[in-house]
């Protein structure tokens, strides 16, 4: 293992998870400040730099475009024989080898609104298999980071998720999809579930509410048909402290039935059960 965090480059034999979690740090953190820099120029912009994807109200903003860029240029100088997957340019269609996987904005809504909660997620995976990863918050500039079998940290110091054992007592967070059909069934799965737990909180960027479990901020996080670029990252940092985690496939895109899932080891097992019981037939 490198213990020292440098930036290495392919040089190494073996994957060393905390030499690529220093690259994903780097990375990320580079690409938060791009954005935190970009912020004022799309304020209130839903027009010129401002495009829709998957329906009218998932937008791409130009930040996006090039947060996602600038980490391209940053991997390819420093790990150039890996592949990549980013949510705006695509990439690798498989999950053989070393590939990094990353979100230039998650939360790009909070972003065009100003909304104070939205990140950049870097992670590197092997065979489909999160080996580091940073989530770094554009506005506080925290930088959660794991690498695995190393645990995981906000700003340098240890994470531990909570011990919560009842899910009356689990402050659960959640999100949906940007189609409506989607929405509706999100939204019975909700419906049932709320009742049952202490609370529901919806932040707005998965990447975030994963880490929010690794933190303790919230006791669980669930939500049904996110990308690998939502869950590379984040879910390695939940799991390193300590959560139970439950994936989708490493190459589902976005496929609306698979759940992404992280929550405290005393209350996984029911709220699991919940959540699945809720989830009754196919998503669309």
């Amino acid at each position: 293992m490198c213990c020292d965090g440098a930036v290495t480059t392919n040089s190494a034999p073996a994957p060393d998870p905390l030499a690529l979690q220093a690259v994903a740090v780097h990375v990320a953190t580079t690409a938060a400040s791009l954005v935190a820099r970009r912020r004022a120029e799309v304020l209130g912009d839903h027009g010129g730099s401002v495009r829709t994807k998957s329906s009218d109200t998932d937008p791409v903003t130009l930040a996006d475009t090039e947060s996602e860029q600038l980490i391209r240029a940053e991997l390819m100088r420093l790990r150039p024989l890996d592949s990549i997957l980013g949510e705006e340019e695509g990439g690798s269609a498989t999950a053989h080898g070393l590939r990094w996987v990353i979100d230039p904005i998650d939360g790009t809504v909070n972003f065009l609104y100003g909304l104070p909660f939205y990140a950049v997620s870097v992670a590197v995976q092997l065979e489909g298999r999160t080996l580091a990863g940073a989530v770094v918050e554009v506005v506080s500039g925290r930088v959660f980071a794991a690498a695995l079998g190393c645990g995981a940290t906000l700003d340098g110091e240890r994470l531990r998720c909570n011990s919560v054992q009842q899910a009356r007592l689990a402050l659960v967070a959640t999100g949906f999809g940007y189609q409506a059909d989607r929405r509706r069934s999100q939204g019975v799965v909700l419906a049932s579930l709320l009742p049952k737990v202490r609370d529901v909180r919806r932040v707005g960027s998965a990447a975030l509410d994963l880490c929010a479990v690794a933190a303790g901020w919230v006791d669980a996080f669930y939500e049904h048909g996110l990308s690998p670029w939502d869950w590379a990252a984040g879910s390695l940092i939940a799991a390193e402290a300590g959560a139970t985690v439950r994936l989708p496939p490493a190459m589902a895109m976005g496929t609306a039935g698979e759940l992404t899932f992280a929550a405290g080891p005393g209350v996984a097992t029911e709220l699991l059960t919940l959540i699945e019981t809720a989830w009754s037939g196919p998503m669309p």
